[in-house]
């Protein structure tokens, strides 16, 4: 990506705040389950690596909860994606070599509602990044390399 604060489409928005709402109730669950600090009760074995094992999982769930607030709050900043080249964000209209032409919005998180989403780490999606109207751009498929013209960004 540019290294900067990258685009956040509406749909990415959305799955990331379902996400982040699904991950804070799970977090709530976990954090219950805990042990308020080291009480007088006696356990064995077993309920300590349990406990350990609820104490990690609440570390793996706070750390994709404050990832997803970071990326949320960078996507605020970044504004509308650009025009003039494919970033993250971007609608785009893609001639392949067959001659058909599609609609596609480039995205990071893949979405089996919208057919039209490419994520921009799939292969096509990198090959877009950075590209503007009239380039064409090479990618890998499963059945080889294919080449693919950017009719237009916007």
């Amino acid at each position: 990506m540019t290294g900067g604060p990258e685009p956040l489409s509406a749909v990415a928005r959305e799955a990331l705040e379902r996400e982040l709402a699904d991950l804070r109730t799970e977090r709530e669950a976990v954090a219950a389950t805990l042990r308020g600090g080291g009480g007088d009760e006696v356990g064995d074995r077993a309920d300590q690596a349990d406990e350990l094992q609820r104490a990690d999982e609440l570390d793996r769930l706070d750390g994709r909860v404050t990832e997803i607030e970071g990326r949320l709050r960078e996507g605020a900043v970044a504004g509308a994606p650009s025009t003039a080249a494919v970033g993250v964000g971007s609608s785009v209209t893609v001639r392949f070599a067959d001659g058909t032409e599609s609609a596609l919005h480039i995205g990071e998180l893949a979405n089996a509602v919208d057919a039209t989403l490419v994520t921009a780490e799939s292969p096509l999606g990198r090959a877009l990044l950075g590209h503007g109207a009239g380039d064409t751009v090479t990618y890998d498929t499963p059945e080889g390399r294919t080449t693919a013209v950017v009719v237009s960004v916007g």
